[in-house]
């Protein structure tokens, strides 16, 4: 395999880590020309002296400030800083792929840009494909770039695809299901009259994969499982009802797809992140990662599970969002951002995620009645995206939709003044 150029979006967070322990374990293989990230000065300093890379960015700009003054690396990285730092690196010449692993929807320009300019992706951001979906898949097709799934479960389908040339380029002829599975998260076992009892502590706690915050919230709702379905639909062209979840308490078997014969492929492994993103990395080949490899024998058994509806509403809501099309899943997903942001900061009990974005919902249905008939040259953001701008519209409408449920919610919890 010959020496890739990498830009790295996300160095800072979980993804970016485990994929930088990847590269130094491979330091012939792979090149950093950029590392990229949101704000975190301290972390993205080390990895400049780590790394030595050419160029790095910090999206918030006095963070950008703030490193420059540090002059990281001997003051040899070059810093930028915000959206048009993050583009730059995203579409330099002579990078071969960007792994897209920021959190949020600040990670759709970059990505776009970045198979606009023909570059291999690497997508670990699942919200760039539940704001834009479509427009992604299309925009891949017309520059040629490859969009690699770095999620587990949606790398595994990949590699199950792969197990099968005569699926890859058509799978809704040969494809009967995909079954994404998820691990239930800490609460699986939690009768739901109890989740009014649960701590922030306990909600950070996932039984098996270690991540941040928001995606270990996103978990514990099983809001991430419906965000993958939406995910799973537009990287692999199947409708939403052959695309299924199941609980898998293990998080050994990553996902499963069922062909037209009755056959079904799974792939397997141990819950580390290093394994989907090392296979992004130097796809089409592999590489001889020296991890713990998976036992069967000491693993035992490997239990499956349908979703109790009533413990995971969220679910239910994504998948609501994807019948509704447009810009419903962007709208969700923006207020499920600054839901779990508020729920992080403690602003209300755990079963108001839930709550909250179900009020989300029946808002973004009275919305889209008011607009089933727009003017003349008016296309509502809620019901077409058009454009990286409708998604981000979309995006925007959701979140500040939530910030006024938010404050509701908060303000229905004080005590009332006598």
């Amino acid at each position: 395999m010959s020496a890739k150029t990498l830009t790295i979006l996300g160095s800072t967070g979980s993804i970016g880590g485990s994929a930088l322990d990847v590269l130094r374990r491979f330091p012939t293989s792979f090149r950093v020309h950029a590392l990229a990230a949101h704000s975190s000065v301290d972390r993205l300093a080390e990895q400049i002296e780590q790394v030595r890379p050419p160029v790095a960015v910090l999206f918030e700009e006095r963070a950008a400030d703030e490193l420059r003054r540090r002059r990281p690396g001997g003051g040899r990285t070059a810093i930028r800083s915000g959206m048009a730092g993050l583009l730059e690196v995203a579409t330099e010449p002579g990078v071969d792929l960007v792994l897209a692993g920021m959190v949020g929807a600040v990670g759709l320009e970059p990505a776009y840009a970045a198979i606009g300019a023909g570059k291999q992706l690497a997508l670990a951001n699942k919200e760039v494909m539940v704001l834009a979906g479509e427009l992604m898949m299309r925009r891949a097709q017309e520059t040629g770039s490859r969009i690699l799934p770095v999620d587990s479960e949606h790398n595994a389908i990949f590699q199950c695809l792969a197990g099968a040339p005569e699926a890859a380029g058509a799978p809704e002829a040969t494809v009967r299901r995909i079954l994404l599975t998820g691990s239930g998260g800490p609460f699986r076992d939690l009768p739901v009259e109890r989740f009014g009892e649960i701590t922030l502590e306990q909600a950070l706690k996932h039984p098996n994969w270690s991540m941040g915050p928001k995606i270990t919230i996103d978990s514990a709702t099983m809001m991430n499982k419906g965000l993958e379905v939406i995910e799973a639909h537009w990287l692999f062209g199947l409708p939403a009802e052959r695309i299924e979840v199941l609980i898998h308490r293990q998080s050994i078997v990553h996902s499963l797809v069922e062909f037209v014969d009755g056959s079904v492929i799974a792939q397997l492994g141990l819950p580390d992140m290093r394994t989907p993103i090392a296979y992004c990395l130097a796809w089409p080949d592999r590489l001889p990662l020296d991890l713990p490899r998976l036992s069967l024998a000491q693993v035992g058994r490997l239990d499956f599970e349908e979703i109790q509806p009533r413990k995971y509403p969220c679910l239910f809501l994504a998948l609501e969002a994807l019948k509704r099309g447009g810009g419903a899943p962007a709208a969700l997903n923006g207020a499920n951002e600054e839901v779990v942001g508020a729920y992080l900061a403690g602003a209300f009990p755990f079963p108001h995620i839930a709550g909250i974005l179900a009020e989300l919902m029946a808002r973004l249905d009275q919305s889209l009645a008011r607009a089933a008939a727009p003017p003349p040259g008016e296309v509502s953001a809620l019901r077409e995206v058009r454009s990286v701008a409708d998604a981000l519209a979309a995006d925007r409408w959701g979140r500040e939709q939530a910030r006024t449920l938010i404050a509701a919610s908060a303000a229905s919890q004080s005590p009332s003044c006598s």
